[in-house]
């Protein structure tokens, strides 16, 4: 099973944070260019702004931050941005917080399932065909066609579990 982490739940290790951000928006680029996408300045600058903390972020957050940045973006701008985010495969949007993280395997599309820490909100993708399969196979056998697969699953993290442990 293979586990790409949208945020670091320790210190442990090192992270280079600016080369992990300018690798997200690389790899966009050149997705977008590749599949004949147009990527512009905002729908690049929304979603150098998801994966600027690796924690899920609001819409509303994204605004304000451009507002801050005197870009003139509305509402009806950054939900544009980020639904052609989601289509391109670029981000996900996380239901259960109504916010997005960005996708660290935006090559190729897949079903998301995500851990997350309700009390720091750090968000760890899985990305394991297994549970794909076994969700898309139990909804077959019920006569059910998947069209999406979105698995939210909450929790504590191994930070906020051993801290809580030790109070």
């Amino acid at each position: 099973m293979a586990m790409n982490h949208l945020a670091s739940t320790t210190n442990t290790s090192p992270h280079d944070h600016s080369d992990c951000v300018q690798t997200a928006l690389a790899t966009a680029e050149q997705l977008c260019r590749h599949r004949g996408l147009r990527f512009t300045a905002i729908r690049q600058r929304v979603l150098e702004l998801v994966w600027d903390s690796h924690k899920p972020i609001g819409a509303y957050d994204i605004l304000e931050t451009l507002g801050r940045e005197s870009t003139s973006a509305a509402p009806p701008t950054v939900y544009r941005a980020l639904d052609f985010l989601i289509e391109a495969g670029l981000v996900h949007r996380l239901d259960s917080l109504n916010a997005f993280v960005g996708c660290p395997d935006p090559g190729k599309r897949h079903a998301g399932q995500f851990l997350i820490c309700t009390r720091c909100r750090t968000v760890t993708e899985l990305s394991d065909p297994e549970i794909e399969q076994l969700i898309a196979g139990k909804a077959a056998a019920g006569g059910f066609t998947a069209m999406r697969q979105m698995l939210e699953i909450e929790g504590l993290c191994n930070h906020c579990r051993t801290t809580a442990q030790s109070a």
